[in-house]
């Protein structure tokens, strides 16, 4: 009994948050005399794959914070973890390397109505970061300062046929270029080689949204 009264609260709390973002989403759509702006943490989780190197890299768990004006404008910060990626070179030496995505700015984006629902525009932007590269067992003494010349601006919007739900969050996509690398000591060359290029894609689900 004592479990299924618990279960019953907590289903209790979930709802009556819910409901706090959805009133606080429809002062979007109010006059302006209204106007809200709603702040909202969502759980991210996602993939990034890397077409020249034909690898996957996990991106997350991260929270991220984010604020969405009366007029649909989007604000959101979030750090992502250090990550890892493998993958091989002439399709046997394997590679491995931690992976850091350092932000340079906020994401910024737009919610637009599409008929009764929303959907999500947003860019990123990030240094990439590769420490602790190794070719097989042999490290390649890449330093800690190893990273790509300019931000990567990386774009991630609501697929078509899909929505995204103020309250619930949903997913996002989107293809981005990785640039040049620098300061990677005597494997700046090799790096360069094997890295950079365009074609990667990318993959967010935003969940579990809550008042910040």
């Amino acid at each position: 009994m004592k479990t299924l009264t618990t279960s019953r609260r907590r289903t209790r709390w979930g709802t009556g948050i819910a409901a706090l973002i959805a009133g606080a989403a429809l002062a979007l759509t109010s006059s302006p005399a209204s106007a809200a702006t709603i702040d909202v943490d969502y759980d991210v989780n996602g993939t990034t794959q890397i077409e020249k190197t034909g690898s996957t890299i996990t991106l997350g768990p991260a929270v991220m914070h984010s604020f969405v004006e009366d007029d649909g404008s989007f604000t959101g910060d979030m750090v992502l973890p250090g990550t890892r990626t493998e993958f091989k070179v002439i399709g046997f030496i394997p590679v491995t390397a931690d992976v850091n995505f350092t932000p340079t700015k906020p994401t910024t984006g737009q919610l637009t109505r599409v008929g009764r629902q929303r959907v999500l525009t947003s860019e990123s932007s990030y240094y990439v970061r590769l420490s602790n590269i190794k070719a097989s067992i042999f490290p390649l003494f890449a330093g800690q300062n190893c990273r790509t010349v300019d931000p990567v601006v990386i774009p991630a919007n609501t697929p078509e046929g899909e929505f995204f739900d103020i309250a619930a969050g949903g997913r996002l996509v989107g293809e981005y270029t990785l640039g040049e690398f620098e300061n990677c000591g005597l494997n700046t060359w090799l790096i360069n080689l094997l890295v950079p290029g365009g074609g990667n894609t990318i993959e967010l689900n935003l969940t579990n949204g809550r008042l910040g």
